[in-house]
């Protein structure tokens, strides 16, 4: 519990806890974009 107390309350916590969000957003973001990518049809040029 003193984990989750430290994660939460202090500078240092709040700034890893705002990586971790940040971390996970960007991977759905990415995985996502990539899977839109894969689906496409090639533009024949």
């Amino acid at each position: 519990m003193m984990a989750w107390k430290e994660l939460f309350t202090t500078d240092v916590g709040l700034g890893s806890l705002a990586v971790i969000v940040f971390v996970i957003g960007m991977s759905i973001y990415f995985g996502r974009m990539f899977n839109k990518k894969m689906n496409e049809k090639p533009n024949d040029e």
